[in-house]
């Protein structure tokens, strides 16, 4: 099975999006979110493909690799999810070293918050990342859909209609700070 950049992201964000994700349940083509990242990511750095090439390799594709500095760029709108944009990136990295494509790092990018971060490749995210693929292809190849995580970030995704239909309003399932200022 071949795994794609998106699968490995959502891997790390949350099992069910990444099952329902796989088995081709898609609300994100609603989503507002992903339109502005869309965007951003299409409309950001127009003059980038001047310089940079798009590579395709196994079922990834890259929008940005500089073969001359070996750098792969990633846009993203937000850095919310920085931890699976981090893994992301670092998978694209791996799969340009396993095919022999001169990799030396990686720079994620926030234009929306004027933030780069640079993503290093280590020995142990080497041993990490076919641990990774194979957790998710465990999980795909499940008959049935992971449990709902029930985290804040939640309320933001494009399956949160799809995951509580059935369920309390999320806020329930989250503790309540209670506000003490000022008294």
């Amino acid at each position: 099975m071949s795994i794609t950049g998106t699968q490995v992201a959502y891997y790390i964000v949350c099992p069910r999006k990444l099952w329902l994700f796989t088995h081709h349940i898609n609300f994100e083509q609603t989503s507002e979110l992903v339109a502005d990242g869309r965007f951003i990511s299409e409309s950001t750095y127009e003059r980038r493909a001047d310089r940079y090439v798009q590579l395709e390799i196994e079922c990834v594709k890259i929008d940005f690799y500089d073969a001359a500095e070996g750098v792969v760029h990633e846009t993203k709108r937000s850095n919310k999810m920085e931890p699976a944009h981090i893994a992301q990136i670092k998978y694209y990295m791996y799969l340009l070293e396993k095919h022999g494509i001169p990799v030396h790092y990686g720079i994620l990018e926030y234009p929306k918050q004027r933030l780069t971060h640079r993503v290093d490749l280590t020995d142990e995210d080497r041993q990490a990342i076919p641990r990774w693929l194979a957790e998710i292809e465990q999980i795909v190849s499940s008959p049935s859909c992971p449990a709902a995580i029930q985290e804040p970030f939640c309320k933001q995704c494009a399956y949160f209609d799809f995951c509580y239909a059935d369920e309390e309003p999320l806020q329930a399932a989250v503790p309540q700070v209670e506000n003490t200022v000022g008294q």
